[in-house]
């Protein structure tokens, strides 16, 4: 498998309407359900498992997805309200680092994954049309984004996250 371009070298181009957002919500809506189709039958051992020091298991993963949910509600929050430039995310990670996700159960980290992304999707549905056309600065991009862009990059957040996930899946059992 060819080596993964990291997730902060990554670039976008935010062109595709606005009125694409009901395809890119169903991509949010369905990674809980991906996700543990994944990890169906997978021992505790591997779930927990890093490749090395300095990296997260699969657990971890998982439980990052639902540390940065909580800033995708809130920048939908900045949306709303105007803000001209959206909250910036910890890019240490720290909530995830000391979470202890490794410590939990991990049907117990699926649930609340699950919980908290139906909040999100249903707040967005509950969105008018034209509010995915707003538009506010990304911070670390330094690029325009419109809330329609904000959910694209979440889903591609997600997707590198199940891509990771399933990489350590096929070491720890090759």
């Amino acid at each position: 498998m060819p080596a993964r371009l990291p997730w902060f070298e990554r670039k976008w181009t935010f062109n595709l309407p606005a009125d694409v957002y009901p395809d890119i919500l169903e991509r949010l809506y369905g990674t809980p359900p991906r996700l543990e189709e994944m990890i169906r039958g997978i021992s505790a051992e591997l779930l927990t498992r890093r490749e090395r020091e300095g990296t997260w298991s699969i657990q971890e993963n998982i439980g990052h997805l639902i540390d940065l949910d909580e800033l995708h509600d809130a920048r939908i929050g900045d949306f709303l309200a105007g803000a001209a430039v959206l909250r910036a995310a910890d890019l240490t990670n720290r909530r995830t680092h000391s979470a202890g996700y490794n410590d939990r159960p991990v049907q117990e980290i699926c649930a609340a994954f699950r919980r908290r992304r139906g909040e999100i999707v249903a707040r967005l549905e509950s969105l008018r049309p034209e509010d995915f056309a707003r538009s506010s600065r990304h911070p670390r991009l330094d690029v325009p984004m419109r809330l329609v862009d904000m959910c694209i990059f979440a889903a591609d957040h997600d997707d590198y996250h199940l891509a990771r996930m399933r990489e350590l899946l096929r070491m720890f059992t090759n």
